[in-house]
Protein backbone atom coordinates (compact mmCIF):
# COMPACT_ATOMS: atom_id res chain seq x y z
CA UNK A 1 0.00 0.00 0.00
CA UNK A 2 2.93 2.47 0.86
CA UNK A 3 3.93 1.84 -2.94
CA UNK A 4 0.51 2.47 -4.28
CA UNK A 5 0.15 5.42 -2.06
CA UNK A 6 3.71 6.69 -4.15
CA UNK A 7 2.11 6.06 -7.47
CA UNK A 8 -1.51 7.82 -6.31
CA UNK A 9 1.17 11.18 -5.47
CA UNK A 10 3.15 10.96 -8.79
CA UNK A 11 0.04 11.03 -10.92
CA UNK A 12 -1.66 13.99 -8.98
CA UNK A 13 1.31 15.89 -9.64
CA UNK A 14 1.59 14.78 -13.44
CA UNK A 15 -1.46 15.36 -14.78
CA UNK A 16 -3.59 12.83 -12.92
CA UNK A 17 -2.24 9.75 -14.88
CA UNK A 18 1.11 7.28 -15.26
CA UNK A 19 0.59 6.71 -19.07
CA UNK A 20 3.62 5.49 -21.09
CA UNK A 21 5.57 8.18 -22.60
CA UNK A 22 3.86 11.13 -19.86
CA UNK A 23 5.64 12.48 -17.27
CA UNK A 24 3.98 10.27 -14.55
CA UNK A 25 5.34 7.31 -16.12
CA UNK A 26 8.90 8.64 -15.82
CA UNK A 27 8.17 9.29 -12.16
CA UNK A 28 6.32 5.83 -11.83
CA UNK A 29 9.42 4.48 -13.42
CA UNK A 30 11.88 6.35 -11.41
CA UNK A 31 10.57 5.28 -7.85
CA UNK A 32 11.01 1.30 -8.89
CA UNK A 33 14.24 1.89 -9.87
CA UNK A 34 15.11 3.62 -6.18
CA UNK A 35 13.28 1.12 -4.31
CA UNK A 36 15.29 -1.89 -6.38
CA UNK A 37 18.74 0.01 -5.84
CA UNK A 38 17.76 0.62 -2.45
CA UNK A 39 17.17 -3.23 -2.10
CA UNK A 40 20.32 -4.22 -3.70
CA UNK A 41 19.69 -4.97 -7.38
CA UNK A 42 21.65 -3.76 -10.26
CA UNK A 43 18.25 -2.50 -12.26
CA UNK A 44 18.45 -1.96 -16.07
CA UNK A 45 16.01 -0.37 -18.52
CA UNK A 46 15.28 -0.51 -21.61
CA UNK A 47 14.04 1.65 -23.67
CA UNK A 48 11.70 1.73 -26.86
CA UNK A 49 9.21 4.17 -29.36
CA UNK A 50 5.72 3.54 -29.47
CA UNK A 51 2.89 5.04 -31.22
CA UNK A 52 1.34 7.46 -28.65
CA UNK A 53 -2.49 8.97 -28.49
CA UNK A 54 -4.29 10.69 -25.91
CA UNK A 55 -7.64 12.40 -26.46
CA UNK A 56 -7.02 15.77 -24.86
CA UNK A 57 -10.96 16.32 -24.76
CA UNK A 58 -14.30 14.36 -25.97
CA UNK A 59 -14.44 14.51 -29.69
CA UNK A 60 -17.92 16.37 -30.86
CA UNK A 61 -20.29 16.39 -33.85
CA UNK A 62 -22.69 19.09 -34.03
CA UNK A 63 -24.93 19.46 -37.00
CA UNK A 64 -28.00 22.01 -37.35
CA UNK A 65 -27.14 23.60 -34.10
CA UNK A 66 -27.39 20.69 -32.18
CA UNK A 67 -24.25 18.32 -30.94
CA UNK A 68 -24.96 14.24 -31.06
CA UNK A 69 -24.98 12.82 -28.05
CA UNK A 70 -21.82 11.81 -26.27
CA UNK A 71 -22.18 7.95 -26.59
CA UNK A 72 -22.85 8.18 -30.26
CA UNK A 73 -19.22 9.55 -30.59
CA UNK A 74 -15.82 8.42 -30.07
CA UNK A 75 -12.50 9.69 -31.70
CA UNK A 76 -10.30 7.07 -33.79
CA UNK A 77 -7.29 6.02 -31.89
CA UNK A 78 -4.59 8.22 -33.96
CA UNK A 79 -7.08 10.82 -35.41
CA UNK A 80 -5.81 13.83 -36.71
CA UNK A 81 -7.02 16.91 -34.64
CA UNK A 82 -8.92 20.17 -35.27
CA UNK A 83 -11.77 22.18 -35.73
CA UNK A 84 -13.72 21.51 -38.94
CA UNK A 85 -16.83 23.33 -40.49
CA UNK A 86 -18.05 22.20 -43.70
CA UNK A 87 -21.02 20.40 -45.67
CA UNK A 88 -21.47 16.92 -45.21
CA UNK A 89 -21.17 14.22 -48.17
CA UNK A 90 -22.08 10.37 -47.92
CA UNK A 91 -20.16 8.27 -49.55
CA UNK A 92 -21.55 5.05 -51.45
CA UNK A 93 -23.88 4.99 -49.00
CA UNK A 94 -27.81 4.79 -48.29
CA UNK A 95 -27.70 4.06 -44.72
CA UNK A 96 -29.61 1.10 -44.38
CA UNK A 97 -28.17 -1.54 -42.06
CA UNK A 98 -25.87 -3.47 -43.62
CA UNK A 99 -21.58 -4.14 -44.42
CA UNK A 100 -21.12 -2.66 -47.64
CA UNK A 101 -17.82 -1.02 -48.78
CA UNK A 102 -18.37 2.59 -48.44
CA UNK A 103 -15.23 4.41 -48.77
CA UNK A 104 -12.91 1.50 -49.82
CA UNK A 105 -12.47 2.24 -53.45
CA UNK A 106 -10.75 5.38 -54.98
CA UNK A 107 -14.05 5.82 -57.27
CA UNK A 108 -16.37 5.99 -54.16
CA UNK A 109 -15.30 9.23 -53.80
CA UNK A 110 -15.49 10.26 -57.50
CA UNK A 111 -16.92 14.26 -57.90
CA UNK A 112 -16.51 13.88 -54.18
CA UNK A 113 -16.31 17.99 -53.41
CA UNK A 114 -13.12 18.71 -51.91
CA UNK A 115 -13.29 20.63 -48.18
CA UNK A 116 -16.18 18.49 -46.89
CA UNK A 117 -16.84 16.18 -44.41
CA UNK A 118 -17.08 12.47 -45.59
CA UNK A 119 -19.78 10.37 -44.32
CA UNK A 120 -18.72 6.74 -44.70
CA UNK A 121 -20.31 3.44 -43.17
CA UNK A 122 -18.38 0.43 -41.35
CA UNK A 123 -17.57 -2.43 -43.44
CA UNK A 124 -15.75 -3.77 -46.69
CA UNK A 125 -12.14 -2.87 -45.58
CA UNK A 126 -10.67 -1.22 -42.34
CA UNK A 127 -11.04 2.07 -40.65
CA UNK A 128 -7.52 3.29 -41.92
CA UNK A 129 -8.17 2.78 -45.68
CA UNK A 130 -11.22 4.66 -45.73
CA UNK A 131 -10.02 7.27 -43.53
CA UNK A 132 -6.82 7.39 -46.38
CA UNK A 133 -8.97 7.09 -49.26
CA UNK A 134 -11.12 10.11 -47.88
CA UNK A 135 -8.61 12.29 -47.24
CA UNK A 136 -7.22 11.55 -50.37
CA UNK A 137 -10.20 13.03 -52.15
CA UNK A 138 -9.96 16.14 -50.06
CA UNK A 139 -11.89 15.44 -47.26
CA UNK A 140 -11.57 17.67 -44.29
CA UNK A 141 -12.70 15.51 -41.59
CA UNK A 142 -13.91 11.93 -41.93
CA UNK A 143 -17.04 10.42 -40.21
CA UNK A 144 -17.43 6.41 -39.95
CA UNK A 145 -21.00 4.90 -38.37
CA UNK A 146 -21.97 1.60 -37.44
CA UNK A 147 -23.45 -0.92 -40.01
CA UNK A 148 -26.76 -0.95 -37.98
CA UNK A 149 -26.81 -4.77 -37.95
CA UNK A 150 -27.26 -6.58 -34.52
CA UNK A 151 -24.93 -6.20 -32.35
CA UNK A 152 -23.23 -2.76 -34.37
CA UNK A 153 -25.92 -0.40 -33.65
CA UNK A 154 -24.00 1.62 -31.20
CA UNK A 155 -20.73 4.14 -31.91
CA UNK A 156 -18.23 2.85 -33.71
CA UNK A 157 -14.57 2.86 -31.76
CA UNK A 158 -11.50 1.62 -33.55
CA UNK A 159 -7.97 2.26 -34.28
CA UNK A 160 -6.23 3.87 -37.76
CA UNK A 161 -3.07 1.78 -36.67
CA UNK A 162 -0.49 4.17 -36.28
CA UNK A 163 -0.18 7.99 -35.72
CA UNK A 164 0.55 10.29 -39.19
CA UNK A 165 -0.96 8.23 -41.99
CA UNK A 166 -4.21 10.37 -41.73
CA UNK A 167 -3.93 14.04 -40.14
CA UNK A 168 -7.83 14.85 -40.51
CA UNK A 169 -9.96 14.26 -37.75
CA UNK A 170 -11.88 10.62 -37.63
CA UNK A 171 -14.75 10.28 -36.03
CA UNK A 172 -16.70 7.03 -35.05
CA UNK A 173 -20.63 7.18 -34.48
CA UNK A 174 -23.64 5.10 -33.79
CA UNK A 175 -25.49 3.78 -36.90
CA UNK A 176 -28.33 6.19 -35.92
CA UNK A 177 -26.32 9.65 -35.71
CA UNK A 178 -24.76 8.55 -39.15
CA UNK A 179 -28.36 7.84 -40.95
CA UNK A 180 -29.28 11.54 -39.30
CA UNK A 181 -26.90 13.41 -40.69
CA UNK A 182 -27.35 11.85 -44.02
CA UNK A 183 -30.14 14.89 -44.36
CA UNK A 184 -27.31 17.40 -42.71
CA UNK A 185 -26.32 20.53 -44.63
CA UNK A 186 -23.25 21.26 -42.72
CA UNK A 187 -21.51 19.61 -39.96
CA UNK A 188 -18.93 21.04 -37.31
CA UNK A 189 -16.58 18.35 -35.94
CA UNK A 190 -14.13 18.61 -33.59
CA UNK A 191 -10.92 16.39 -32.22
CA UNK A 192 -8.31 17.56 -29.83
CA UNK A 193 -5.55 14.86 -29.66
CA UNK A 194 -2.44 14.24 -29.65
CA UNK A 195 -0.92 11.65 -31.93
CA UNK A 196 2.73 10.60 -32.11
CA UNK A 197 5.84 8.55 -31.71
CA UNK A 198 7.12 8.30 -27.99
CA UNK A 199 9.55 6.98 -25.86
CA UNK A 200 8.99 4.44 -23.18
CA UNK A 201 11.16 2.10 -20.97
CA UNK A 202 10.53 -1.31 -19.45
CA UNK A 203 12.33 -2.00 -15.92
CA UNK A 204 14.11 -4.93 -15.22
CA UNK A 205 15.53 -6.30 -12.43
CA UNK A 206 17.25 -10.11 -11.49
CA UNK A 207 18.41 -11.98 -8.74
CA UNK A 208 22.32 -12.69 -7.88
CA UNK A 209 21.88 -16.23 -7.50
CA UNK A 210 20.05 -19.24 -8.87
CA UNK A 211 20.65 -21.29 -12.07
CA UNK A 212 20.05 -18.58 -15.48
CA UNK A 213 19.29 -21.55 -17.03
CA UNK A 214 15.91 -22.06 -15.16
CA UNK A 215 14.98 -18.27 -15.11
CA UNK A 216 11.47 -17.50 -13.20
CA UNK A 217 10.08 -14.04 -15.04
CA UNK A 218 8.01 -11.96 -12.90
CA UNK A 219 5.90 -9.39 -14.27
CA UNK A 220 3.20 -6.59 -14.45
CA UNK A 221 2.46 -3.32 -16.32
CA UNK A 222 3.36 0.24 -14.62
CA UNK A 223 1.62 1.85 -17.17
CA UNK A 224 -2.00 3.23 -16.79
CA UNK A 225 -4.24 4.05 -19.20
CA UNK A 226 -3.83 8.11 -19.85
CA UNK A 227 -7.62 8.83 -18.28
CA UNK A 228 -6.45 8.00 -14.86
CA UNK A 229 -3.92 7.15 -11.83
CA UNK A 230 -4.42 3.44 -13.12
CA UNK A 231 -3.80 2.47 -9.49
CA UNK A 232 -5.65 -1.11 -9.41
CA UNK A 233 -4.61 -1.38 -13.53
CA UNK A 234 -2.09 -1.71 -12.75
CA UNK A 235 -0.77 0.07 -9.90
CA UNK A 236 -1.91 -3.25 -7.84
CA UNK A 237 0.36 -5.94 -9.73
CA UNK A 238 3.21 -3.19 -9.77
CA UNK A 239 3.50 -2.90 -6.47
CA UNK A 240 3.03 -6.51 -5.46
CA UNK A 241 5.84 -7.81 -7.32
CA UNK A 242 8.18 -4.92 -6.37
CA UNK A 243 6.76 -6.00 -2.83
CA UNK A 244 8.15 -9.72 -3.26
CA UNK A 245 11.36 -8.37 -5.29
CA UNK A 246 12.16 -6.09 -2.33
CA UNK A 247 11.21 -9.31 0.12
CA UNK A 248 13.35 -12.05 -1.52
CA UNK A 249 16.63 -9.38 -2.25
CA UNK A 250 19.73 -11.13 -1.12
CA UNK A 251 17.99 -14.10 -0.52
CA UNK A 252 19.45 -17.90 -2.10
CA UNK A 253 17.62 -19.74 -4.39
CA UNK A 254 17.94 -22.42 -6.60
CA UNK A 255 16.76 -20.56 -9.71
CA UNK A 256 17.27 -17.13 -11.23
CA UNK A 257 14.16 -14.69 -10.52
CA UNK A 258 13.92 -12.00 -13.16
CA UNK A 259 11.11 -9.17 -12.08
CA UNK A 260 9.43 -7.02 -14.86
CA UNK A 261 7.64 -3.70 -15.09
CA UNK A 262 6.49 -2.94 -18.56
CA UNK A 263 5.64 -0.01 -20.31
CA UNK A 264 3.24 0.65 -23.22
CA UNK A 265 1.06 -2.50 -22.06
CA UNK A 266 -2.05 -0.13 -22.38
CA UNK A 267 -1.11 0.41 -26.14
CA UNK A 268 -1.27 -2.77 -26.80
CA UNK A 269 1.52 -5.26 -25.16
CA UNK A 270 4.15 -3.31 -26.36
CA UNK A 271 6.37 -3.12 -23.63
CA UNK A 272 6.69 -7.02 -23.15
CA UNK A 273 6.25 -7.44 -26.67
CA UNK A 274 9.32 -5.64 -27.09
CA UNK A 275 11.01 -7.82 -24.44
CA UNK A 276 10.24 -10.73 -26.01
CA UNK A 277 11.17 -9.61 -29.75
CA UNK A 278 14.41 -8.28 -28.54
CA UNK A 279 15.53 -12.02 -27.09
CA UNK A 280 14.25 -14.07 -30.03
CA UNK A 281 16.51 -11.57 -32.31
CA UNK A 282 19.29 -11.39 -30.28
CA UNK A 283 19.88 -13.66 -27.69
CA UNK A 284 17.50 -16.62 -28.24
CA UNK A 285 19.69 -18.80 -25.44
CA UNK A 286 18.01 -15.99 -22.96
CA UNK A 287 14.98 -16.49 -24.39
CA UNK A 288 15.02 -20.54 -23.95
CA UNK A 289 16.38 -20.17 -20.79
CA UNK A 290 12.86 -18.72 -19.22
CA UNK A 291 11.57 -21.32 -17.49
CA UNK A 292 7.77 -19.42 -16.95
CA UNK A 293 6.71 -16.14 -16.80
CA UNK A 294 3.82 -15.04 -13.78
CA UNK A 295 1.99 -11.89 -14.73
CA UNK A 296 0.02 -10.18 -11.80
CA UNK A 297 -2.41 -7.27 -13.77
CA UNK A 298 -5.24 -6.00 -11.78
CA UNK A 299 -5.16 -7.56 -8.10
CA UNK A 300 -6.85 -4.79 -6.01
CA UNK A 301 -10.28 -4.63 -7.45
CA UNK A 302 -13.15 -3.45 -5.41
CA UNK A 303 -15.53 -5.90 -6.31
CA UNK A 304 -12.55 -8.70 -6.11
CA UNK A 305 -12.82 -12.43 -7.73
CA UNK A 306 -9.54 -14.19 -6.74
CA UNK A 307 -9.17 -15.39 -10.48
CA UNK A 308 -6.49 -17.55 -11.99
CA UNK A 309 -5.66 -17.92 -15.67
CA UNK A 310 -6.93 -20.91 -17.09
CA UNK A 311 -3.39 -22.65 -17.88
CA UNK A 312 -4.86 -26.17 -18.77
CA UNK A 313 -8.01 -24.92 -20.81
CA UNK A 314 -10.36 -26.89 -18.89
CA UNK A 315 -12.88 -23.86 -18.28
CA UNK A 316 -12.89 -21.95 -21.38
CA UNK A 317 -12.81 -23.46 -25.38
CA UNK A 318 -10.45 -22.65 -27.62
CA UNK A 319 -12.51 -19.98 -28.90
CA UNK A 320 -12.11 -18.16 -26.06
CA UNK A 321 -8.36 -19.36 -24.74
CA UNK A 322 -4.91 -19.07 -26.56
CA UNK A 323 -2.87 -21.90 -26.84
CA UNK A 324 -1.28 -23.49 -23.48
CA UNK A 325 2.04 -23.99 -23.76
CA UNK A 326 3.41 -27.40 -21.92
CA UNK A 327 3.76 -26.28 -18.25
CA UNK A 328 0.93 -23.70 -17.85
CA UNK A 329 -1.38 -26.20 -16.58
CA UNK A 330 0.86 -27.16 -13.47
CA UNK A 331 0.84 -22.93 -13.14
CA UNK A 332 -2.58 -22.49 -12.30
CA UNK A 333 -2.81 -25.98 -10.39
CA UNK A 334 0.31 -24.01 -7.91
CA UNK A 335 -2.02 -20.89 -7.53
CA UNK A 336 -5.17 -22.71 -6.69
CA UNK A 337 -3.65 -25.16 -4.02
CA UNK A 338 -1.99 -22.26 -2.51
CA UNK A 339 -5.68 -20.27 -2.15
CA UNK A 340 -6.72 -24.06 -1.02
CA UNK A 341 -4.24 -24.05 1.75
CA UNK A 342 -5.23 -20.90 3.27
CA UNK A 343 -9.15 -21.76 3.00
CA UNK A 344 -9.90 -19.15 0.04
CA UNK A 345 -12.16 -20.27 -2.95
CA UNK A 346 -10.79 -19.51 -6.45
CA UNK A 347 -12.13 -19.38 -9.78
CA UNK A 348 -10.99 -19.38 -13.11
CA UNK A 349 -10.36 -16.17 -16.05
CA UNK A 350 -9.64 -16.83 -19.78
CA UNK A 351 -6.43 -17.47 -21.01
CA UNK A 352 -6.76 -15.51 -23.98
CA UNK A 353 -3.51 -14.07 -24.55
CA UNK A 354 -4.44 -10.41 -23.36
CA UNK A 355 -2.26 -9.16 -21.03
CA UNK A 356 1.78 -9.34 -20.63
CA UNK A 357 1.71 -13.11 -21.05
CA UNK A 358 0.56 -12.93 -24.68
CA UNK A 359 3.79 -12.50 -26.16
CA UNK A 360 5.56 -15.05 -23.73
CA UNK A 361 2.89 -17.78 -24.28
CA UNK A 362 3.53 -16.91 -28.42
CA UNK A 363 7.12 -18.30 -28.09
CA UNK A 364 5.64 -21.41 -25.70
CA UNK A 365 6.89 -20.49 -22.93
CA UNK A 366 4.48 -21.51 -19.23
CA UNK A 367 2.42 -18.57 -18.12
CA UNK A 368 0.09 -18.08 -15.83
CA UNK A 369 -0.94 -15.25 -12.76
CA UNK A 370 -3.66 -13.50 -11.65
CA UNK A 371 -6.63 -11.21 -11.73
CA UNK A 372 -9.47 -9.75 -9.27
CA UNK A 373 -11.93 -8.48 -12.38
CA UNK A 374 -12.26 -5.65 -14.88
CA UNK A 375 -15.41 -3.90 -16.31
CA UNK A 376 -16.86 -7.85 -16.14
CA UNK A 377 -20.26 -8.79 -13.58
CA UNK A 378 -19.82 -10.44 -10.77
CA UNK A 379 -22.44 -13.17 -10.46
CA UNK A 380 -24.20 -14.56 -7.29
CA UNK A 381 -22.15 -17.39 -7.19
CA UNK A 382 -19.15 -15.72 -7.53
CA UNK A 383 -20.52 -13.05 -5.27
CA UNK A 384 -21.38 -16.00 -2.69
CA UNK A 385 -18.32 -17.21 -2.62
CA UNK A 386 -16.00 -14.02 -2.84
CA UNK A 387 -17.84 -11.76 -1.11
CA UNK A 388 -18.67 -8.32 -2.39
CA UNK A 389 -21.87 -7.30 -4.69
CA UNK A 390 -23.24 -9.24 -7.56
CA UNK A 391 -24.49 -7.82 -10.81
CA UNK A 392 -21.95 -4.70 -10.84
CA UNK A 393 -18.36 -4.70 -12.10
CA UNK A 394 -15.36 -6.32 -10.36
CA UNK A 395 -14.04 -2.58 -10.92
CA UNK A 396 -16.58 0.36 -11.70
CA UNK A 397 -13.76 2.46 -12.52
CA UNK A 398 -12.05 0.27 -14.74
CA UNK A 399 -9.81 2.51 -17.19
CA UNK A 400 -11.72 5.67 -15.76
CA UNK A 401 -9.72 8.93 -13.80
CA UNK A 402 -11.86 7.07 -10.31
CA UNK A 403 -9.53 4.18 -10.51
CA UNK A 404 -6.97 5.89 -7.47
CA UNK A 405 -6.25 5.17 -3.97
CA UNK A 406 -10.40 4.85 -3.25
CA UNK A 407 -10.13 1.83 -5.68
CA UNK A 408 -8.26 -0.33 -3.75
CA UNK A 409 -9.94 -3.58 -2.09
CA UNK A 410 -6.81 -4.03 0.74
CA UNK A 411 -8.30 -7.27 1.81
CA UNK A 412 -8.09 -8.41 -1.94
CA UNK A 413 -4.93 -7.17 -2.40
CA UNK A 414 -3.44 -9.01 0.35
CA UNK A 415 -5.08 -12.10 -0.40
CA UNK A 416 -3.64 -12.07 -3.86
CA UNK A 417 -0.34 -10.58 -2.72
CA UNK A 418 0.09 -13.35 -0.51
CA UNK A 419 -1.06 -16.28 -3.30
CA UNK A 420 1.60 -14.12 -5.75
CA UNK A 421 5.02 -14.27 -3.08
CA UNK A 422 4.06 -17.94 -2.61
CA UNK A 423 4.15 -19.34 -6.17
CA UNK A 424 6.60 -17.45 -6.98
CA UNK A 425 8.91 -18.50 -4.16
CA UNK A 426 7.86 -22.29 -5.01
CA UNK A 427 9.19 -21.86 -8.90
CA UNK A 428 12.45 -19.98 -7.67
CA UNK A 429 12.71 -23.30 -5.19
CA UNK A 430 11.82 -25.71 -8.34
CA UNK A 431 10.54 -25.66 -11.57
CA UNK A 432 9.94 -29.73 -11.87
CA UNK A 433 6.48 -29.58 -12.26
CA UNK A 434 6.64 -26.88 -15.56
CA UNK A 435 9.49 -28.96 -17.29
CA UNK A 436 9.16 -32.12 -18.81
CA UNK A 437 5.00 -32.01 -19.26
CA UNK A 438 2.67 -32.87 -22.02
CA UNK A 439 1.43 -30.19 -23.64
CA UNK A 440 -2.05 -30.25 -21.53
CA UNK A 441 -5.20 -31.59 -23.41
CA UNK A 442 -8.32 -29.25 -23.56
CA UNK A 443 -11.62 -31.10 -22.05
CA UNK A 444 -15.09 -30.54 -22.21
CA UNK A 445 -15.41 -30.17 -18.12
CA UNK A 446 -15.65 -26.80 -16.95
CA UNK A 447 -15.43 -26.30 -13.51
CA UNK A 448 -18.08 -24.69 -11.05
CA UNK A 449 -16.52 -20.84 -11.83
CA UNK A 450 -15.89 -20.51 -15.54
CA UNK A 451 -15.14 -16.32 -15.25
CA UNK A 452 -16.07 -15.56 -19.22
CA UNK A 453 -15.02 -11.53 -18.55
CA UNK A 454 -12.87 -10.11 -20.77
CA UNK A 455 -9.28 -8.79 -19.33
CA UNK A 456 -9.68 -5.75 -21.15
CA UNK A 457 -6.05 -5.54 -21.70
CA UNK A 458 -3.56 -5.39 -24.72
CA UNK A 459 -5.76 -6.91 -27.95
CA UNK A 460 -5.12 -10.24 -29.34
CA UNK A 461 -4.72 -10.49 -32.70
CA UNK A 462 -8.74 -11.13 -33.58
CA UNK A 463 -9.34 -8.06 -31.03
CA UNK A 464 -7.28 -5.63 -32.93
CA UNK A 465 -8.45 -7.08 -36.20
CA UNK A 466 -12.00 -5.95 -34.97
CA UNK A 467 -10.65 -2.54 -33.70
CA UNK A 468 -9.36 -1.68 -36.96
CA UNK A 469 -12.19 -2.92 -39.11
Amino acid sequence: MRHLEVFQAVAHANDGNRASGTPGYRGSMDYVLGRLRAAGYAPRVQTFSFPFFREVRPATVAAGGTQLAAEDVAVMTYSGSGTVTAPVQAVDTTGEPGAGTSGCAAEDFAGFPAGSVALLQRGGCSFADKAAAAQAAGASAVLIFNTGLPGEEGVVTGTLGTPGVVTVPVVGLSHAAGRALLGADEVTVTVEAVSEQRETSNVLAETGTGNPERTVMVGAHLDSVPEGAGINDNGSGSAAILAVAEALAGRVTENRLRFAWWGAEEFGLLGSRHYVADLKANDPAALAAVALYLNFDMIGSPNYGRFVYDGDGSAFGPDVSAEAPAGSAAIEAAFHAHFGSVGLASGETEFSGRSDYGPFIAEGVPAGGLFTGAEGIKTAEQAALFGGRAGVGYDFCYHARCDDLSNIDVQGLDEMTDAAAAVILRFATSTGDVEGVGRQLRTAAAPALPVTVDQGHGPSNAAEEKRAR
